[in-house]
């Protein structure tokens, strides 16, 4: 969610690992251990907590939280609690960081010292005040000067214990003054109107002919107005405090008026002192990010740029190498090649080229790849990008594969351990190895069963590893198969298995006994997944060698190979350069009617068998249905389907969708059509799993047709009009919408924009590097000797195009860094502090000022 600005949009974001806590101060009872958790709060609104790790005054947590702010903030805080389960836990200590001071930790891990927790100093929210100082003639005719205290409102005040009921107190602090005053209370909001005004007497009555104010320099300077806001309890432990604001008088200066927000602040002896480590420590790594984005047209020159590297396809004949991309400079000039990975891939996924990306650096890769077992073996920039591209397209695919078993192996703690070492007394190694072998079995059969599940984009991904590899290595018949199997086995699923909870499979972290089980499965799944040819050998542990036995016969192999031939075969591709056909699915099924054949103009005919009604039974024959990667076929019975001949094929381009045929047409369940440009077939499945399974894999492979159907007729065309929407004209365009897409929770909100604004940063954080290749460049361009030691880590295969692209991106860049530049001065020039954008007491807003008192003559 953005903040928008005038011609401006801000997204703020943070990523957290909260790592441990230690030196906890022990329980005071015999037991001393505590069951501690930790909470993320923005202010005091708690948005993540870990799981509670019981019995220790040292408790690693491992948890990772990510997520878009939408609103401002003051504090990013921390809390560590001491669960009880009879009373309400209590608070141990928390850390605060202030918005300002999130960069001085930006990615770096970090000790935090535990701050004490007291509810005067739990403040956030801001209050809109106005002050006016007046003359008021008395009844006996006299003057005297009262202040009008107006409280407006309040925002983003806290909720405290479920709810905020608010009131205002408001005082004038000075000599002699002690009087409070209160708002009525407003009943369940958090951002309450009040408008109400008070009034003040600042001096005594004056003689009638004094004009002017009367109030002494030394009197004012000692007057100050207090305003607290409290929230009203029905409890018998009080109100509970809410924050407070001290305006001096002095700020009325000469024109006695001021109208101003402020932030709410803690009290004065609100914070206790406390020696360093007294309540322990926390370690956290927080990533925090701020986007400012521009309206889109600022961003076109840079955006084009990247989209070009897009179009380095996989041919050799390509006058321009992928290397002498934008995309690919960045990853080179990025210290990380996450960083550059995370931008890239949701931009190419957003404007629908991220196959065409990855298929080019990826072949450039494998080109660069001397030995077939090293294959993607690296954190390169093609590793991180189809990590990255697997993590937001497979996010769904996980779930529906992996989830259930993870839960029950999460939910059921059976042991597992088959190291004889770590084996527990109670426990016996033969039970703990059938249990990880009945885990292990499960999960392999979900996931070599899952082919039809398999996100399109990633099956196009998975067909030019393929291709490429096979291409490269083409003595290594295996090296189609690993070049696939190293994403999808170890970079994809393992990962997943060894931590479910970073791939929201799970809410947290295991405890230690499943994250050992999942340990192991992971281990196993990996191998299995790998081809390897001598298994045992990939062990470092004796312990996994023996357990692995349990899995060499060759029907793993047969499993992982098949499954792996599903999920690289694109229907977006020319299927015929895979030298042979691969069968995905056969079996017999009834052809109900054999199809409708388009006759002149495009009107539909039924062709029935000659001589019987609707419901003959020569209308209902049985064949046998054969699936591959290249067409669809039927035959008269299995045997036939060995031969040459098929009664029909079906190329997989021609299948334009692949639907449910409703009940009512035929009075038959089960039943499914296939819709072709000139006809359709109509089958029914022996049960309506069968039936399920072949709507999932025809939908599956030809799920990117060019010219596949966006609506279609649930129901068949008889007695003059369709069954399902009664329109009479059988060349009508279908009445409800194709299935078969990506499930609706995989579809990404990406904003291109934004991801553009990212790929900006970056670069103008590597400027140097940028500038150091494009030396690199010339200097391999004009010599022609060994290259300089300090420009060897560029990867440079034409000199003369990456330095052009070079030159393009650097302009590209420092037009966006004037156009911020620009922005930032006139947003200083107009910025009001005291507005509600930029509150008194906004620390913020100091450092901005700062920085661009430094930069700039103008002034608030």
């Amino acid at each position: 969610m953005a903040v928008e600005e005038e011609g401006l949009r801000v997204f703020q974001s943070v990523k957290i690992k909260i790592g441990e806590a230690k030196n906890i101060p022990p329980y005071p009872g015999p037991n001393k251990m505590r069951d501690c958790y930790c909470t993320v709060n923005l202010d005091q609104e708690e948005v993540f907590r870990t799981k509670t790790i019981e019995k220790s005054l040292c408790p690693f947590y491992g948890e990772d939280f990510y997520c878009e702010i939408p609103r401002s903030f003051r504090h990013l805080s921390f809390y560590i609690f001491d669960r009880d389960v009879f009373r309400r836990d209590s608070s141990i200590g928390k850390v605060a960081v202030k918005k300002e001071d999130l960069q001085k930790y930006h990615g770096k891990d970090h000790w935090f010292p535990l701050q004490p927790v007291c509810a005067d100093s739990e403040v956030q929210g801001m209050v809109h005040l106005e002050l006016r100082l007046s003359e008021v003639i008395t009844d006996s005719g006299v003057i005297c000067h009262k202040l009008a205290t107006r409280v407006l409102e309040c925002q983003d005040l806290p909720i405290v214990n479920g709810q905020c009921d608010p009131y205002a107190a408001v005082s004038l602090l000075g000599p002699s003054r002690s009087e409070a005053k209160k708002t009525k209370v407003k009943r369940k909001t958090n951002n309450p109107q009040f408008d109400e005004v008070f009034f003040f007497e600042v001096t005594k009555p004056l003689s009638y002919t004094k004009r002017h104010f009367d109030v002494e320099e030394d009197d004012v300077d000692k007057l100050a107005l207090k305003v607290d806001l409290w929230n009203a309890s029905n409890l018998k432990f009080g109100d509970e405090f809410l924050g407070e604001v001290r305006v001096q008088l002095k700020v009325l200066g000469q024109s006695g008026v001021h109208d101003a927000w402020y932030f709410l602040q803690p009290r004065d002896n609100g914070h206790k002192s406390v020696k360093a480590d007294e309540l322990g420590s926390l370690r956290l790594n927080i990533v925090y990010t701020e986007d400012h984005v521009f309206l889109t047209e600022h961003y076109n020159p840079l955006r084009d740029l990247l989209l070009q590297s897009a179009h380095g396809e996989v041919s050799e004949l390509t006058a321009k190498p992928v290397s002498a991309s934008a995309a690919h400079i960045l990853g080179e000039a990025c210290r990380e090649k996450q960083e550059a990975a995370v931008p890239l891939v949701r931009l190419f996924l957003h404007y629908g080229k991220i196959v065409p990306f990855l298929s080019a650096i990826a072949h450039a890769e494998i080109n660069r790849t001397q030995d077939p077992n090293t294959i993607f073996r690296g954190n390169s920039l093609t590793s991180k990008c189809i990590d990255e591209t697997m993590k937001l397209a497979g996010m769904h695919y996980l779930q529906v594969t992996l989830k259930p078993i993870i839960d029950e192996i999460c939910d059921d703690h059976k042991p597992c351990e088959i190291d004889p070492v770590k084996l527990k007394e109670s426990e016996n190694l033969d039970t703990n190895r059938e249990n990880l072998r009945q885990y292990v079995d499960r999960i392999f059969s979900a996931i070599t069963s899952s082919g039809v599940s398999c996100p399109t984009v990633m099956c196009d991904i998975f067909f030019s590893l393929r291709e490429s590899a096979a291409s490269r290595f083409q003595v290594d018949p295996d090296v189609r198969y690993t070049a696939v199997s190293s994403f999808i086995f170890l970079r994809f699923f393992a990962p997943a298995i060894l931590s479910p909870s970073l791939f929201h499979l799970r809410p947290h972290h295991p405890d230690p006994c499943t994250s050992r089980t999942l340990t192991l499965i992971s281990k196993t799944i990996q191998t299995l997944g790998s081809l390897a040819k001598s298994k045992s050998a990939n062990f470092k542990e004796s312990y996994m060698a023996a357990f692995h036995d349990y899995f060499n016969e060759q029907k793993y192999a047969d499993a992982v190979k098949n499954f792996l031939d599903l999920i690289s075969s694109s229907a977006r591709w020319d299927q015929k350069s895979i030298e042979t056909p691969i069968m995905l699915k056969e079996g017999s099924v009834k052809l109900v009617i054999k199809r409708f054949e388009v006759k002149g103009s495009g009107r539909f005919m039924i062709k029935r068998a000659q001589g019987r009604n609707r419901f003959g039974l020569k209308n209902f024959k049985k064949r046998w249905f054969r699936l591959t990667n290249h067409e669809f076929t039927y035959h008269k019975n299995k045997g036939n389907a060995k031969g040459e001949g098929a009664l029909c094929s079906i190329p997989i381009e021609n299948i334009l969708a692949v639907e449910r045929l409703e009940e009512e047409s035929f009075k038959m369940k089960n039943m499914f059509q296939v819709i072709q440009p000139e006809r359709a077939l109509y089958i029914q499945a022996n049960n309506c799993v069968e039936a399920r399974d072949w709507i999932d894999i025809l939908t599956k492979v030809s799920q990117c047709n060019r010219k596949r159907l966006s609506t279609f007729h649930p129901s068949a065309f008889l007695n003059g009009h369709w069954l399902c929407c009664k329109v009479s004209s059988d060349a009508a365009p279908g009445c409800t919408p194709c299935t078969g897409g990506l499930p609706a929770n995989i579809q990404l909100d990406v904003d291109g924009d934004r991801e553009t604004e990212r790929i900006y940063s970056l670069y103008s954080t590597y400027m140097s590097k940028l500038v150091k290749m494009q030396e690199a460049c010339g200097s391999k361009s004009v010599y022609d000797g060994p290259e300089q030691e300090e420009y060897s880590t560029f990867v440079i295969d034409d000199p003369q195009e990456t330095y052009k692209t070079l030159r393009l991106v650097i302009s590209a860049v420092q037009t966006l860094e004037q156009q911020h530049t620009q922005y930032k001065r006139d947003k200083f020039r107009k910025t009001k502090y005291g507005s509600q954008e930029h509150p008194i007491g906004d620390q913020s807003f100091h450092c901005y000022i700062r920085q661009q008192s430094e930069s700039s003559t103008y002034s608030i």
